[in-house]
């Protein structure tokens, strides 16, 4: 199965307060930290929910 890196690029301050909570959820709390999650159906839609504060590579 595939890994997918995700970068935070951008912060959440002013944000949403969900959006602010999806970022948390998926292990970041500061820009330029990265995580490794595998490729799931969950991973890619809290992504998408939350892409323009990402920045999202996939990884083997």
């Amino acid at each position: 199965m595939a890994k997918l890196k995700i970068t935070q690029v951008k912060s959440v301050i002013g944000r949403k307060k969900d959006h602010r909570a999806t970022v948390e959820a998926l292990g970041l709390n500061k820009i330029g930290k990265t995580v490794i999650h595998e490729d799931t159906p969950q991973i890619r839609g809290m992504m998408n929910k939350v892409i323009y504060l990402l920045e999202i590579e996939e990884v083997q």
